[in-house]
């Protein structure tokens, strides 16, 4: 059962799973779930994603119950009026804060302007020996697109050489080599924490929390993260 985090007659959204992907993709690949049949499967009714997250990106997705909702949502998005924040483990210490525009080239390769603001939350150093160096730093920070290109937060931490730990297309694959070896870690350290926005209809401020998985959870314990600080759930009535 997928994890709903709000719903009304417009709009129903859930935390997603890392490793379930959104809907059929010719990028993405075949799967034998998607979140949207899932979905409908679970409340009986159609459902239209209003935006997308990757597969091995976990968190807070949103759907509408009808197109002329969709529609609007479709324009929020568009306008960046909706905000997105993320958490996610880096390798390495970054900066306290920083705002990353770094153009991106789409799957077609067309040149993308992406920007993407983040600041740091907690840092660690643990006893793990990696290359020359006796311990391993990481970092904890949330990150806040202002655009939403294609795997734009794996890119853009790449781009300023602190990957997300657990990605492997844009990662350090030494780095997961290490962790899957020691800790047996095989998941992508990136969370779609919290959503933003007005709500369609009534315009009412709406704020979706979505609280890490167990596995996030894990590898927040062996750095000596306090997780609980940023991942509160949503208080909203859900409909019986």
């Amino acid at each position: 059962m997928l994890e709903i985090l709000y719903r009304d007659e417009h709009l129903i959204a859930i935390n997603k799973p890392s490793g379930l992907l959104v809907h059929k993709s010719f990028y993405a690949g075949k799967a034998d779930a998607y979140a949207i049949q899932e979905l409908r499967d679970q409340i009986g009714q159609y459902v239209y994603p209003a935006h997308r997250l990757d597969r091995k990106t976990s968190g807070v997705l949103l759907f509408t119950l009808d197109k002329d909702t969709l529609r609007i949502m479709n324009d929020q998005f568009a306008e960046r009026q909706v905000e997105k924040k993320y958490l996610t483990i880096l390798r390495g210490w970054t900066k306290e804060e920083e705002t990353i525009d770094y153009d991106l080239i789409n799957e077609d390769e067309i040149r993308q302007n992406a920007i993407t603001y983040y600041h740091r939350l907690q840092i660690s150093e643990i006893d793990l020996p990696f290359g020359k160096h006796q311990t391993s730093r990481y970092c904890l920070v949330e990150a806040i697109p202002e655009t939403g290109r294609m795997h734009q937060l794996r890119k853009h931490f790449k781009h300023i050489l602190h990957p997300i730990l657990g990605c492997r297309k844009h990662g350090c694959n030494k780095q997961n080599k290490l962790w899957l070896e020691t800790f047996n870690m095989t998941k992508m350290m990136l969370h779609a924490h919290q959503l933003i926005f007005n709500h369609p209809v009534t315009n009412e401020k709406i704020t979706l929390n979505a609280t890490v998985n167990d596995e996030f959870k894990r590898v927040g314990n062996i750095l000596n993260f306090d997780l609980s600080l940023y991942t509160r759930p949503s208080q909203f009535p859900l409909p019986s």
